[in-house]
């Protein structure tokens, strides 16, 4: 996946999901993780890592 793609999946899961897309990317990582998908499980963590950086720091 490259990174235009990434962000553009990023930003649909975070339209889609909310504050539970951080949660639905890192068990779809586990998951190729756990099948020996390791490509996609690394496409998965760039996804989570976008999102992290979308949302920014956490505010008090």
């Amino acid at each position: 996946m490259n990174a235009i793609e990434v962000t553009d999946y990023a930003s649909r899961l975070v339209s889609a999901h909310g504050d539970k897309a951080i949660v639905e990317v890192s068990q779809k990582m586990r998951d190729c993780e756990a099948q020996g998908r390791t490509d996609e499980a690394r496409d998965w963590a760039r996804v989570r890592e976008t999102i992290h950086r979308m949302r920014g720091p956490r505010q008090k």
